[in-house]
């Protein structure tokens, strides 16, 4: 079996789309499915099925090459790089999973500035929910995640960079948007946009308005920040946000972002990965080059 394949077969699985697996791989979507009938073939096994809304969906023996196959083609990376350092060349892939609200507004230039002192290392950074990180991170399917407000877990580190302020957003039709700040006080049965409870920025901002004795009216709940900003810009309600996911809106002027009085509130923000994972020397590059500019 080419590693090659295997890699397919691998990039198939984490991706869910035919479509992503070949962009992944610089080949055709029929050329996928002919490596994945090869495997089938070769193997005299059904390795995936299609489920609902045709969701790619792994068979007891598809489980077993992928978690395998992960495995083997980690090892091999780890000694592509190995070799790679005697001609003192960074390459390779570094795999990255984090939350929308950072992945979008404040990971985006240490990514670039890393690519241009690595030209030839690929960042690919997925975004998803927090608990969808710890899982690939636990999973051994990403070198690093990155999350708001950590928990511990007893099989990752945590490193803890330089945490977000939080900040009141607004309307600028809103009657607190003529402050320069504002207490929390001021809050009081405002209607007021939330995350869900689930995220665990939703958990900081609740402790924070409980520790104050600051009861607002939630209105409405989101598990996405965009939404959330255009429900403030709408007019729906406040909210309390990271200073740095409402940079473009201040600036533009759609909304405004005050500070709160009595602060200042911040949410934290780590890097997970698992312990005892040997990182790649491009994934070991980022993390020191996360940890030195953003700690």
């Amino acid at each position: 079996m080419h590693i090659e394949t295997l890699k397919t077969f691998c990039d198939l699985v984490d991706s869910g789309s035919f479509t992503k697996a070949a962009g992944q791989n610089f080949v055709s979507q029929s050329a996928v499915s002919q490596q994945l009938r090869a495997l089938e073939a070769r193997y005299g096994r059904k390795l995936l099925e299609r489920g609902p809304g045709q969701a790619v969906v792994l068979t007891d023996a598809g489980r077993l090459l992928y978690s395998e196959g992960k495995t083997l083609l980690d090892r091999f990376q780890r000694l592509e790089q190995r070799l790679r350092q005697g001609a003192e060349v960074m390459a390779g892939t570094v795999r990255v999973a984090t939350v929308y609200s950072v992945g979008l507004h404040a990971l985006p230039p240490y990514v670039k500035h890393f690519l241009r002192a690595h030209p030839q290392v690929n960042v690919r950074v997925e975004y998803s929910r927090t608990d969808k990180v710890y899982e690939a991170c636990l999973a051994g399917t990403i070198d690093l995640g990155i999350v708001a407000q950590p928990s511990r877990r007893a099989q990752l580190d945590i490193l803890l960079l330089r945490p977000d302020p939080l900040v009141l957003v607004v309307s600028p039709e809103h009657p607190l948007a003529q402050r320069r700040k504002v207490p929390l006080a001021a809050l009081k049965g405002e209607p007021f946009v939330a995350f869900e409870r689930s995220v665990p920025t939703r958990k900081a901002i609740d402790r924070l308005l409980k520790e104050r004795r600051v009861a607002v009216s939630i209105v409405t709940e989101f598990d996405n920040i965009e939404t959330i900003k255009r429900s403030v810009e709408a007019g729906l309600g406040v909210s309390i946000l990271p200073q740095n996911t409402v940079r473009n809106e201040a600036r533009a002027r759609t909304l405004c972002a005050l500070p709160l009085n009595g602060g200042p509130f911040t949410r934290s923000i780590g890097i997970l990965r698992r312990k005892g994972r040997e990182l790649t020397p491009a994934a070991q590059a980022f993390l020191e080059m996360l940890i030195s500019e953003m700690a």
